[in-house]
């Protein structure tokens, strides 16, 4: 911009006749005004200009004008000008923040490369989402959306490192201290914890420095090495082995103490992005909401009970090409209607439910939670592949009676293709548990 008023500037008509949709100019009905001449004025418009002065000398200036690189000119050479001629104050600062891509060339709905965000909150959840296109796209710079990455965020950071150190601290508090936050030992404050103590402070600062410069994946950045120091804290300490020592009582008290109070400054310090997650972490630890602006380490008030312990980002098991292919065919990728959106008895029975006897049964390679089954179905056997193989050995399925979705269209999950969808009910990060008949019931049977 700078480059562009160098060299040298003219009049900006304010009007145009190529066209009639538009507001009309006074006294002269061939001309509408020029696009960015009146859709700027909404700025001072919505603080009360021209009638509440009040307002306007409350909220004007604005302090930042946030906006694409493509739209950077008509707000730091046009609209100064205006307000200047005026006799306005202009913006204390203008950011143009650059393009999202998809395969490294700019979005386009006539090439057809955008992203369909609704799909990626249906199936990863809105916070992974927000934590994705923040710590992905670099203030001023573009980035690139690419599924693979997306993908390796979710399980890397969000699976993996915040959601895997939550339900790991989480646990032992459980297991050693009754689901009771512990008290800190003051006596038992060492290097290590001294360490912990400093790279907190160090992170909230950075943190809010990093957000007043609009650097938000820089400030996320800071975050996950603070979820790094704490892993690192609890894999130094082995909370695990100080249990089996009563003289270590003090000592571990202390280091799940310190735990836990870390994961209370992560929820505050992500809440912008993830407010979600915030609120289970803090719903977990039983602690209130607090802002930045008293955020210290130390001050996780011991005595609070758990609440429940449940997967924040449960960990997901498809590749790519795996979950592109389930999203062509529809399968486990809409959103559940809402509460008060009713179906019709014809749109029901359209879901074709039989009962169905499991043959044989065998954990997938390479997967946590996925089992794979032949099944009897009356007329034919099938290949399913369940996400059950957390809550059931293979063995306890052999011989036992499911209900399973028959008409759903063929997907293949880890290179299994799976036809059909097992039934089942679970809490949000619990087991699942299958659906089931108090009496034995032959395969085949249309369920209603």
């Amino acid at each position: 911009m700078i480059a562009f008023v160098s060299a040298g500037l003219r009049d900006l008509s304010v009007s145009r006749t190529s066209f009639t949709w538009g507001i009309p100019v006074p006294d002269d009905p061939a001309h509408v005004m020029y696009v960015w001449f009146d859709a700027l004025t909404n700025y001072l418009t919505a603080v009360g200009y021209p009638d509440d002065e009040t307002r306007l000398q409350r909220y004007w200036p604005a302090d930042v004008h946030l906006m694409g690189k493509e739209i950077v000119r008509q707000h730091s050479v046009y609209w100064p000008a205006f307000l200047m001629a005026a006799g306005l104050a202009v913006p204390r600062r203008v950011i143009g923040h650059g393009w999202w891509l998809m395969n490294e060339a700019k979005m386009s709905k006539s090439l057809g490369n955008v992203v369909q965000p609704q799909g990626y909150v249906d199936r990863f959840g809105v916070d992974a989402l927000r934590y994705f296109v923040l710590r992905e796209m670099v203030v001023g710079q573009d980035a690139n959306f690419a599924d693979d990455t997306f993908l390796t965020r979710y399980n890397s950071d969000l699976a993996n490192d915040l959601g895997n150190v939550v339900s790991r601290v989480a646990t032992m508090i459980q297991r050693y201290c009754a689901g009771i936050v512990p008290q800190r030992q003051a006596g038992e404050q060492d290097a290590v914890d001294a360490e912990l103590q400093r790279a907190m402070e160090s992170t909230i600062v950075q943190v809010k420095q990093q957000a007043e410069l609009f650097d938000f994946s820089s400030a996320l950045r800071e975050i996950w090495s603070l979820i790094s120091v704490l892993n690192k804290y609890v894999v130094t300490r082995e909370p695990w082995a100080l249990a089996k020592k009563p003289e270590s009582r003090q000592t571990l008290e202390t280091t799940l103490y310190n735990s836990a109070d870390v994961l209370r400054v992560i929820a505050a310090l992500v809440e912008p992005v993830m407010p979600s997650s915030t609120r289970k972490i803090r719903m977990l630890l039983g602690v209130p909401a607090e802002t930045w602006v008293e955020l210290q380490p130390g001050t996780l008030e011991p005595g609070a009970r758990l609440g429940p312990i449940e997967a924040l980002f449960p960990r997901m098991e498809h590749t790519v090409d795996e979950l592109r292919k389930m999203a062509d065919t529809g399968a486990g990728t809409s959103a559940a209607p809402a509460a008060d959106e009713k179906i019709s008895i014809d749109d029901f029975m359209k879901v074709e439910l039989r009962t169905a006897k499991v043959l044989s049964a065998e954990k997938v390679p390479n997967s946590r939670k996925l089992v794979k089954l032949s099944i009897d179905v009356g007329t034919e056997q099938r290949t399913l592949v369940a996400g059950i193989a957390e809550a059931y050995e293979p063995e306890q399925l052999v011989g036992r009676t499911i209900v399973m979705v028959f008409n759903l269209k063929p997907a293949k999950l880890m290179g299994i293709e799976s036809n059909g969808m097992v039934l089942a009910a679970s809490p949000d990060g619990g087991e699942p548990t299958l659906v089931g008949f108090d009496a034995d019931v032959p395969p085949g049977l249309r369920v209603r």
